[in-house]
């Protein structure tokens, strides 16, 4: 097959960012959180950590904090609706998806 223009690097560059991504569950809820969070609250909380299906979200103020401690169970569904292999059932309709709360502590783990 003879292409006639060349086509948009972003079409190419998509399958090979996909097949990089690190298949951790950490690394799916980062790459889900500002699409699931808003760009508001992503530029002030951001995952940081996962154990065994609770992610630790680092919050830039103890306000924001508890904030999102309330906000944290309609989190947690939209990020396993996120999360849902596309086609498939919600979260709300199948088994508990992979994240099964979220924690939030003030600052980065990474500065612990």
């Amino acid at each position: 097959m003879r292409r006639t223009a060349p086509r948009p690097l972003a079409a190419a560059l998509a399958g090979v960012v996909a097949d990089a991504e690190p298949a951790t569950l950490l690394a799916r809820v980062q790459s889900a959180w500002e699409a699931v969070a808003g760009t508001g609250l992503a530029a002030s909380a951001r995952p940081v950590a996962e154990r065994d299906g609770v992610v630790t979200v680092g919050c830039e103020s103890a306000v924001w904090a508890q904030e999102l401690e309330l906000l944290g169970p309609d989190l947690v569904t939209r990020l396993n609706d996120a999360l849902a292999p596309a086609g498939g059932p919600s979260a709300r309709e199948a088994e508990p998806g992979p994240v099964a709360r979220l924690r939030f502590v003030v600052g980065s783990l990474a500065n612990r």
